[in-house]
């Protein structure tokens, strides 16, 4: 299983309810109880599905909490440190890639390069991997909406978000996508096959 964590779980970045670039957001909650929230979170879902798989988490870096998402993450690394049936990939790179059988699964959160750059991207940061594969995938999370589309070689896929939304969505006309989270079915050998949605 390939958990992808990160994208925004924290929100802001700092004690002033701000982005990392400074961008005010409406909040609930102080920082540090979302903090001890998301790693609860976070570890509750890990040692569910540890229980049916071995895990690789992937952390995704994100514009609204680069510093704190990464700090989240290595504490996340770290509580897990002991199992021999869970990996990380925590690293800064903004861009990561998985292979799984016959699938190179790829992840960002979306909001650095153009999705139309990403399949170069990929076969450049990951020849030897996009040689070796046949089914490759990027996934992304910075739009909180649905879109797809196929590329030569590649499919960049945005997931939904199970965010809500505030006055600035209100303003910008973007409240009334589905929240969901979905999780895809990758076959060894016949890539994507299927997905399952959790809409709230």
């Amino acid at each position: 299983i390939v958990l992808i964590i990160g994208n925004d779980i924290l929100h802001v970045d700092n004690t002033k309810r701000q982005t990392t670039a400074g961008t005010p957001q409406d909040t609930d909650g102080q920082w540090f109880d979302n903090f001890l929230i998301a790693k609860k979170l976070y570890v509750d879902i890990i040692e569910k599905l540890v229980t049916i798989a071995d895990v690789h988490v992937i952390h995704n870096a994100s514009n609204h909490d680069y510093m704190s998402g990464w700090y989240l993450a290595q504490v996340i690394e770290t509580w897990f440190k002991s199992s021999k049936n869970i990996t990380f990939d925590t690293s800064i790179a903004y861009r990561k890639a998985f292979v799984y059988h016959d699938n190179l699964i790829g992840s960002t959160h979306g909001d650095g390069a153009k999705n139309a750059d990403l399949p170069l991207l990929m076969a450049q940061e990951h020849k030897k991997e996009w040689a070796e594969t046949k089914h490759r995938y990027i996934y992304t999370h910075h739009v909180h909406h649905k879109t797809s589309k196929d590329y030569i070689g590649i499919t960049v896929e945005s997931s939904r978000s199970p965010s809500g939304t505030d006055s600035w969505h209100h303003k910008n006309g973007y409240e009334h996508a589905s929240k969901a989270i979905e999780a895809y079915l990758h076959h060894p050998q016949y890539g994507q096959i299927a997905r399952l949605t959790h809409k709230f």
